[in-house]
């Protein structure tokens, strides 16, 4: 029996103030071939999946908190206990708009790497509005801060 245990994977840090831990797929213990799964915590006030998009078809569970979801035009208040569908190549952000840590379950198929990590800690995300399409009007700015 292969197990992933939150309170051992350490997870990683992003710039964009989040620390994403992989359950399945990645490094994460379990492998599978035809989804991923993580588990996300979002810092008060800010911390965000900066706006990117993938070839998988993905769902956000909002485990607690409030956020700003993005998705293609639209902007919306999420809170714990809503799921969000995010269609394949479709750009996509999840800001933490509350004083506590938004905590998120991700699920995407098929398995693989999604870019977005890579690009964010090596500084290079694809910017709203230049390199991608712009984020919804009123929508917290995408977070493109290189790593320190």
């Amino acid at each position: 029996m292969i197990i992933s245990d939150l309170r051992e994977i350490e997870g990683r840090r992003y710039p964009a103030r989040r620390r994403t831990q992989n359950l399945v797929g990645g490094v994460a213990p379990i492998q599978c071939r035809n989804f991923c799964m993580g588990y996300v915590t979002l810092d008060p006030q800010g911390g965000q999946v900066p706006w990117h998009n993938q070839d998988q078809e993905e769902v956000y569970f909002i485990l607690e908190g409030t956020g700003e979801m993005c998705l293609g035009e639209e902007r919306r208040v999420v809170t714990g206990g809503q799921a969000v569908y995010i269609p394949p190549k479709v750009y996509h952000q999840l800001t933490n708009i509350g004083d506590t840590p938004l905590r998120m379950i991700y699920v995407y198929g098929p398995a693989g790497d999604v870019a977005h990590w890579r690009q964010e800690l090596e500084g290079t995300l694809p910017r709203a509005g230049i390199e991608a399409p712009p984020l919804p009007p009123g929508a917290r700015p995408q977070c493109t801060a290189k790593p320190a």
